[in-house]
């Protein structure tokens, strides 16, 4: 499989980034970091979720945020939607596209969601319905598709399954998520190899997270299989509240790096992107977590 010439990124930075900062992100602070993405050149931004305040309070004002954005054509704003309610609130702002959930680990689905994994899809259903009929793409994130902490690795049978409930209820597109960054190239190929069972090659991405180091290797051992889609963060913001010790998403500025030293393109411009990354960065008073950001940072400085 060669290599895909272009690769697309979506920018989970401003929902999947910032859901865990303890400290309130003020909305105006969120509008400006999806602002500076797109202005790097970000076309895809998952912007917020439409979760009950009470167990995400970071996302509480999902509709100041999603109706103060300036938005551009050309550009997919997606939201997360836990629910029929969610959905419901959400389809008011006017999203490009919704993200559903799903675990490959059944106890992280009974831990995260209280329920089994057959269950929460089936729950997503009428949503995915709703959606569609209001011509609303639909993506599914995959967790734990690798390995899951209260489980250890997860087999790749699991990942197909849940593939399988996805794409039974209509999901268009699947990301195969690395929740705990545990995964290895190997480990994540398979993985991706067991979605490929029920999604073509343009219908799924990676969602690698960098807890160990691994995921720029497994970014690249994917776009050896012709993976051309990813979920990154700008300056690695991020983690998971219901699995412990799990470090941000890979880096969107390492991503781009990486792929423009390959000769990918991806139409971001990196300096841009820095910018972006250093901004929330600064609100947040600390330097991003992304090893290219800061060495070229310190390289401007110099």
């Amino acid at each position: 499989m060669s290599i895909p010439s272009r690769v697309k990124l979506v920018d989970v930075g401003p929902r999947d980034g910032l859901q865990n900062e303890k400290s309130p992100v003020p909305a105006e602070i969120k509008i400006g970091l999806v602002h500076r993405l797109q202005d790097a050149g970000l076309k895809n931004i998952e912007v917020t979720s439409y979760v009950s305040p009470k167990w995400v309070p970071q996302m509480a004002d999902n509709h100041e945020v999603m109706s103060g954005i300036a938005r551009q054509a050309g550009i997919v704003y997606s939201v997360l939607t836990p629910n029929l309610k969610g959905y419901e609130a959400a389809v008011l702002d006017k999203p490009d596209e919704i993200v559903v959930f799903g675990s490959a680990s059944e106890a992280f689905s009974q831990k995260n969601i209280n329920c089994s994994i057959a269950e929460s899809i089936e729950r997503f259903a009428p949503v995915v319905e709703a959606a569609r009929a209001a011509g609303i793409h639909v993506r599914g994130a995959m967790s734990c598709t690798v390995g899951c902490p209260y489980e250890g690795e997860i087999a790749p049978e699991r990942v197909a399954y849940l593939a399988g409930l996805m794409k039974g209820i209509g999901v268009q597109h699947v990301g195969v998520a690395d929740t705990i960054g545990v995964g290895t190239p190997r480990k994540v190929q398979r993985a991706m190899e067991a979605t490929l069972q029920h999604y073509g090659i343009d219908d799924v991405s990676g969602h690698f997270h960098d807890t160990y180091g691994q995921a720029l290797a497994n970014t690249l051992a994917t776009l050896e299989m012709g993976v051309w889609q990813y979920d990154t963060s700008v300056a690695g913001l991020g983690g998971c509240p219901y699995a412990k010790g799990a470090t941000g998403n890979v880096a969107t500025e390492d991503v781009v790096y990486m792929l423009q030293g390959m000769g990918i393109d991806t139409g971001i411009d990196l300096d841009k992107l820095i910018d972006a990354g250093a901004y929330i960065s600064d609100f947040l008073v600390r330097k991003p977590n992304s090893r290219a950001a800061n060495a070229l940072i310190t390289k401007r400085a110099g």
